[in-house]
């Protein structure tokens, strides 16, 4: 003897499928914009951690940064690019890339420049890889603000309809 199911209300299970699949960029967007932000925030704090010494000249890579390079950065903190949308995908980047200039030692200087030249080093300063540490120590809670981000957003499209 066969035993038969039957399930009412799939209507609106196909409603609900229906509405957060048309609405799966948005999910993401503001799930990346939750993560984009908790790496700005440790950028930031790197940044903060920056050895400083006052501008001198020196032989080749045996300086630290000045306070007003450092200071540019801190003005300005971390930016979060416009987000760019390539079909199922969306992506964007966190940093300093148009971040304008700053006065350094009687001279201006764009801050992106700057940033490089701490995070990488030159032939006259030392390297403080600040970048590459705020991503070693960001990334494990960006993911995490990222997929609490877009839990957060598909539970309001639930409730927004009826689920």
């Amino acid at each position: 003897m066969p035993y038969t199911m039957k399930t009412d209300g799939l209507e609106d299970v196909e409603k609900l499928l229906t509405t957060l699949g048309d609405k799966a960029g948005a999910v993401a967007s503001a799930g990346l914009y939750e993560g984009a932000g908790v790496m700005a925030d440790e950028i930031q704090r790197q940044v903060n951690a920056i050895r400083t010494e006052e501008f001198r000249y020196t032989v080749f890579g045996q300086r630290s940064p000045s306070p007003e390079e450092k200071a540019a950065l801190q003005s300005v903190g971390a930016g979060i690019a416009k987000f760019d949308k390539n079909g199922g995908e969306v992506d964007t980047s966190v940093g300093f890339s148009n971040a304008g200039y700053a006065e350094v030692n009687g001279k201006r200087k764009p801050i992106p420049q700057i940033a490089n030249a701490i995070n990488s080093g030159t032939s006259f300063m030392k390297a403080q890889p600040f970048f590459r540490k705020a991503v070693h120590s960001g990334q494990r809670k960006a993911v995490e603000a990222i997929g609490r981000g877009i839990e957060d957003k598909v539970e309001a499209l639930i409730k927004e309809n009826g689920g």
